[in-house]
């Protein structure tokens, strides 16, 4: 049966409008930070509407949509200034937990990723493992029947307003690192565990490190099997890079910066020569059109199981550099003053100029964080040329 995809796309319309708060998409069209708030009361909305989940299958919640519908569904949602879906349930753990987890785990974990009631965060790097995962060190003993975990985490992202953790743990020291390794899922409700808030450039409270001290948990909340959570970490990390709501956002980025970039020159009134920067937006508009064609032909690999060569790395890079790119563009139309104003609300940053000001320096982290583009073009390099 063939698909009416402008029909579909009008129905992804008039739900945007009428369904999505004008509160939360004055948080997103404004290019403010996307707190817990607005990011669950969306995935609420979605997922009582049977849309919570657009890249899961059918029997663990999700639409059943084909790339194209999902795309689509991206693309609207940005449109309409709607906040992208959060990535650390849909986008990783979710997907992990249905290929790898038990039927009781998919029954008591996959209901609160749908419907926003578990809000997750990843626990991976350490301060000493960030590129070499393999060397990490929090260990997990079993004890009866709860796994007994102690060690830290760092740059653990929004770990302060988390109600869950998946994270990687050492649970052998005899084999080889990556044999040694399993995922365990944690409340961060916890006894032992400890949230401590890492101060960052922009003003924007998103990373933190995590101690655990002798942190219980329940023996089944371990996914997969003992010492193979290097294979759910791999699997995983192919999939961290491709959800198409990273290009939604790069998407959702584009449109902000440029509806800034149109009102600056309108209330300069012909002070400022905008000429340059809508050239440079043009040439991100490409780009982000770019990036969206390698998305779609990367889902479409994942799907039917080929391999996805340097695609992932591609994407990311392409991703963070025009990122970056944007909220450079974005600096220049609000101005060397913004910068003045965005030191002397050092207190409080919710004016429309300092928010441009804490984007930019944000996207500084997005060429480092989830691979370095440095690491990304080796992998590219070798798989290529073969080095």
């Amino acid at each position: 049966m063939s698909i009416d995809y402008a029909g579909f796309r009008r129905e992804l319309e008039e739900f945007a409008r009428k369904s999505c708060p004008p509160e939360i998409r004055a948080v997103v069209a404004a290019g403010q930070k996307i707190t817990k708030r607005e990011y669950q009361a969306w995935q609420k909305i979605l997922s009582a509407r049977g849309w919570g989940a657009p890249s899961w299958p059918t029997e663990a919640g999700g639409t059943g949509w084909d790339i194209r519908q999902r795309l689509i569904f991206e693309e609207v949602m940005a449109e309409n200034d709607c906040p992208p879906l959060y990535h650390h349930g849909l986008g990783h753990i979710g997907p992990v937990i249905i290929r790898f987890g038990t039927p009781e785990q998919k029954a008591r974990f996959l209901p609160r990723i749908l419907d926003g009631s578990d809000w997750w965060c990843q626990g991976y790097s350490e301060p000493g493992s960030g590129s070499d995962l393999a060397s990490l060190s929090t260990t997990a003993r079993l004890d009866g029947d709860e796994w007994v975990i102690n060690g830290q985490k760092i740059w653990t992202s929004h770990a302060h307003e988390a109600s869950m953790i998946y994270m990687l743990v050492r649970t052998s020291k005899e084999a080889k690192r990556q044999d040694g390794i399993s995922l365990i899922l944690v409340p961060m409700d916890a006894p032992g565990i400890t949230v401590r808030p890492i101060h960052t450039i922009d003003g924007w409270h998103h990373l933190n490190e995590v101690f655990f001290d002798d942190v219980r948990v329940r023996a089944d909340n371990l996914i997969g099997e003992v010492g193979k959570g290097w294979t759910c970490a791999k699997y995983l990390l192919e999939r961290e890079r491709l959800p198409p709501a990273n290009v939604a956002r790069l998407e959702l980025l584009r449109r902000q910066v440029t509806r800034l970039v149109e009102d600056a020159s309108r209330t300069t009134a012909g002070r400022r020569d905008f000429s340059g920067l809508h050239h440079k937006l043009l040439l991100c508009e490409a780009d982000v059109k770019g990036a969206r064609v390698m998305m779609a032909q990367a889902t479409d690999d994942l799907i039917h199981q080929r391999p996805l060569g340097v695609q992932p790395s591609a994407i990311k890079m392409t991703v963070a550099d025009c990122a970056q790119r944007l909220t450079t563009i974005a600096l220049d139309a609000v101005g060397p003053d913004a910068a003045h104003r965005f030191l002397a609300d050092a207190e409080d940053r919710d004016v429309p100029d300092a928010t441009w000001i804490q984007n930019y320096m944000f996207t500084r982290a997005r060429t480092i964080a989830g691979g370095t583009s440095e690491v990304q073009r080796n992998v590219v390099a070798n798989q290529l040329l073969g080095a």
